[in-house]
Formats: C-alpha cells, sequence, structure tokens
C-alpha cells in the first residue's frame, strides 16, 4: 500500500522519535568526557565543510552570498565551540559546601530544531552542537526550500557525531519536509524541547504545539547614529552588517535613525560608501514588493541583491555599484512598509528634530515589530548609551558595532549563537543568546541545615520570621493617611 507524501513524512517523524529516545537513554548515561569529545568532532567536521555546504545553500536557496554563508558556518563550527569547549553541562555543576547545595545538569531530551531557509547549513551546526553537548538528541525539521543543503550538513555532522561514539539517531533530519510532519514533530510526547528559528507562524505554531519551546521573534533593528559617534565609521558599520549574507541575519539594521542636524552628515556617508538614497518616486515604487498582501515579508526580496531588487521594482537609475537601497520614511505600522523587518539590502531612514523624538521613534519601531530583539546605537557617549539601553524594548543594545554580527557574539563579546531570544516582551521564553545551558535542568540537591524548633525559636525571638506589632501599627497609619 502506497502512502502519500503527507502521511509517509509523518511516520518518517515517528520513526525518527523512536531512534531518537534510545539515543537518549544512551547519552544520559555519557560522561562530560563523552559529550565534549562528541562536540568537537561535530565542531571539526562543520569547520572541515563549511565552503562546500555554504555554496549548497546558495545555490538552492538563492538568497545571500556563499562566501559570507561560510563564514556563519565558521561561526557556528569554530567560535561556538570555542565558547562551549570547557562548559560544564552535565553531572555536577557546583557544589556549595556552605550551604550544603548540589547543582546537578540533566539532558532536556530529545529537541526538535526547526531550521529556516535564510541560514540553513549553519543553523544545523550550530543547533546540533548545543544540543549535544547538553546531552540532547536532535530531529531536524528543514525548510522545504533548503532541504537538500541541510539533509547533507545533518548527514555530514552526524557521521561525525558517531565516529566519536554518539549513538545512532542522536542527529537525524526529516526527509520528507511537510506542514503536517512538523506538526508532528513538535507535538509528539517524546519531543521534549523546540528550538524554533523561522517565520513568525512558525514559531507561533511552536508556542501553541503544547510542547516547551524556545523561540525567536522577528528582527526589526533600528540604528541610531549620535551626534558624537565617528559617521564614517558607524556609516562603514552599518553597510558593512547590512550587506553580510545579503541582509539575511535577523540582527542586522533595518532602519538608520538621526536627529535633523545630522541629516546632511550620515547622507553624505551613506552616498560616498554606495548606498543609493531613494527619490520620493522610486520609493513608492519599491514599497509595493517588500511586504506580501497578507503584511508578511515578501520573500521576493529576502537576500537578493541590490541589482534584482531594483529590476523587481523596476527602478532604472541604480547604478551596479549600489550596495544598499536607503528610503525615506516618515511613519511607522500599517501603510509604512519600510518600517517592517526587511531581510534584504533595504534599509528606512528616519530624521527627528532632537533626541527624545528619536528615543521615541526608537520605541515605536520595536514595539511594531522587532520587540526584544535587537537595537544598535553609535554614539561616544556612553551616558547616552546607557540612557536608550535602559528604554527601548530590547534583549541585545549594540554600542559601535555591525549589528548583524555583534547581535550574534561574532564581533562582541555576547555567546555565540544563532537563536538569539527576544524575552517575554518579544513572546519568548528567553531573552539570551541560546547555547547549551538553556537546554538542560537542574536538580539541586539541599541538605537540612534547621529543625522546626530552630524556626520557632527564631520567630519567638522576633527574627525576619516574626513581624513586630508596633511596627505593623505606624505601616497601618501611613497607609490610611495617604488614603485620606
Amino acid at each position: 500500500m502506497e502512502f502519500d507524501k503527507d502521511l509517509r513524512s509523518i511516520q518518517e517523524v515517528r520513526d525518527l522519535l523512536t531512534q531518537a529516545r534510545r539515543a537518549q537513554n544512551a547519552l544520559a548515561g555519557m560522561s562530560q568526557e563523552d559529550l565534549d569529545r562528541i562536540t568537537a568532532a561535530i565542531s571539526a567536521a562543520g569547520a572541515e565543510h563549511a565552503a562546500r555546504l555554504a555554496a549548497m545553500a546558495a545555490e538552492e536557496t538563492g538568497f545571500g552570498k556563499k562566501e559570507d554563508k561560510e563564514i556563519k558556518n565558521r561561526f557556528a563550527a569554530v567560535t561556538l565551540y570555542e565558547a562551549i569547549r570547557d562548559q560544564k553541562t552535565h553531572g555536577i555543576l557546583h557544589e556549595d559546601r556552605a550551604h550544603r547545595t548540589v547543582d546537578i545538569g540533566v539532558p532536556v531530551g530529545v529537541v526538535a530544531g526547526l531550521v529556516p531557509s535564510t541560514n540553513p547549513t549553519s543553523t544545523v551546526i550550530y543547533k546540533a552542537m548545543i544540543c549535544l553537548k547538553a546531552g540532547n538528541p536532535i530531529v531536524f525539521s528543514p525548510h522545504p526550500s533548503a532541504a537538500g543543503c541541510i539533509l547533507e550538513t545533518v548527514r555530514v555532522i552526524a557521521q561525525a557525531a558517531e565516529r566519536a561514539g554518539a549513538p545512532t539517531g542522536s542527529i537525524s533530519c526529516i526527509a520528507t519536509p511537510t506542514m503536517e510532519a512538523t506538526s508532528a514533530l513538535m507535538k509528539h510526547p517524546a519531543t521534549r524541547l523546540i528550538l524554533a528559528t523561522g517565520g513568525a507562524a512558525m514559531v507561533r505554531a511552536a508556542y501553541s504545539s503544547g510542547t516547551p519551546a524556545i523561540g525567536v521573534g522577528a528582527g526589526n533593528g533600528p540604528a541610531y547614529i549620535h551626534h558624537t559617534a565617528d559617521v564614517e565609521l558607524a556609516v562603514k558599520r552599518i553597510l558593512d552588517s547590512k550587506t553580510f549574507d545579503n541582509g539575511t541575519i535577523c540582527a542586522s539594521e533595518q532602519s538608520i535613525i538621526m536627529e535633523k542636524r545630522m541629516e546632511g552628515a550620515v547622507k553624505a556617508a551613506l552616498r560616498t560608501q554606495g548606498a543609493y538614497l531613494l527619490d520620493e518616486e522610486e520609493t513608492r515604487q519599491l514599497s509595493r514588493f517588500i511586504l506580501r498582501s497578507n503584511g508578511t515579508m515578501n520573500p521576493a526580496i529576502v537576500g537578493k541583491s541590490v541589482e534584482t531588487v531594483a529590476q523587481l521594482a523596476g527602478l532604472t537609475r541604480v547604478p551596479p555599484s549600489a550596495r544598499v537601497l536607503v528610503a525615506q520614511e516618515t511613519g511607522v505600522g500599517k501603510g509604512h512598509p519600510y518600517s517592517s523587518e526587511k531581510l534584504g539590502l533595504i534599509l528606512a531612514c528616519y530624521v527627528e528634530p532632537d533626541e527624545d523624538a528619536v528615543l521615541r521613534r526608537c520605541m515605536e519601531i520595536l514595539e511594531w515589530e522587532g520587540a526584544g530583539h535587537t537595537f544598535a546605537i553609535h554614539t561616544q557617549d556612553e551616558s547616552v548609551a546607557k540612557r536608550f539601553a535602559a528604554a527601548v524594548p530590547a534583549s541585545r543594545v549594540l554600542v559601535n558595532t555591525p549589528a548583524s554580527l555583534g547581535g550574534i557574539g561574532a564581533t562582541t563579546c555576547l555567546f555565540p549563537a544563532l537563536t538569539l531570544g527576544c524575552g517575554a516582551v518579544g513572546g519568548s521564553s528567553s531573552s539570551n543568546n541560546i547555547g547549551p545551558l538553556d537546554l538542560i535542568n537542574i536538580k539541586r540537591v539541599a541538605w537540612g541545615v534547621k529543625e522546626l524548633e530552630q524556626l520557632r525559636g527564631q520567630a519567638a525571638a522576633g527574627s525576619p520570621y516574626s513581624v513586630d506589632d508596633s511596627l505593623l501599627d505606624r505601616l497601618v497609619e501611613q497607609i490610611m493617611g495617604r488614603l485620606k
């Protein structure tokens, strides 16, 4: 009997999860040294095949640049490995002899890893490494438009992991990707945690699946160029960031914001460094292609060259040397497509009368889309950076650095990661750059240090466990006085 594609994919998920559960039992009995050896093998295989896998990803998806995808693969394979190599994730993590407590790390169990088409191969390397370091098997659900390069990456690193002692089924991938298969993977009782990286609809599905999830929201980070900034250097960093892999990293800048007094200097620097500033008519033309009719990002602009985007919109005056398209914007929200996330070579430009207006605009943009994700500021005034950091709804505030690379921890000392939590304000369960320590549970062992009689004695002696009646009376009087 021949099953249709959906049924075959669901059965495949069940088979992969059966293998993964067996692998979990074996991984749970391994030592920290065993897990470290497996993690090192994944790192070595990812680095060895970084260029080949990057070329496959660029060719299959049509997104980004193969040379930048190679950098992302090496970042996941090498930079991440160096950060987690000496982390303790398994067994006794900490012992406090003075307070008689012990913390013990245990794996969360089978992880479902959703993989986007924008960063397919690097995401596989990254998620496999943090999962195996924590002692968890992972079953990947690939984006259909990147299934080939994702499956090949899984094959490469799974073989390396198994040669280093990982049980079969520790790293696997759905070969027939369907929405039904992904849903079955997320909702199956064997799946203990979902690592969701992808579009907003997929992340919402992960959180509504009934399985604990770590998901990431949209990035829509504004970049503020303060009047104390080195304007040429700030613009260089922003353009370096936005053009890296054609803007496919979600932490990349989506808008530049400045005070009116900085407009001339910033726009001059943009032109000098290869940005093309659209006029009013060109801005209207391109605006029709940024979002689809349902308000979501148009995949036709994602990760594409300026030339491709210009041809799509019928922009005939854009020079071949243009690196980024910049459009003047005055509003935020529905009817203002430049105020939304654009994972391509398009930037919005806002000019505000003063610093307070800049702050309001940055908050408005993030609250419209990108809450909890990333904000960038270029300034030599540390107090201004701290003021904005305290106010904006962002989990990563990046100062004087390319946001796409700073957010993932490549040009900053943030934890190196390709899943960037957005915190509660962004609908995410974590605000961390996600790593192995987010993928373990911690048992806490505590010895008794007091007896009930001691607690009663402390209360009778007026310890913090008892309440002073006279103090309580004074507090009541103060409250009643304020109410009057």
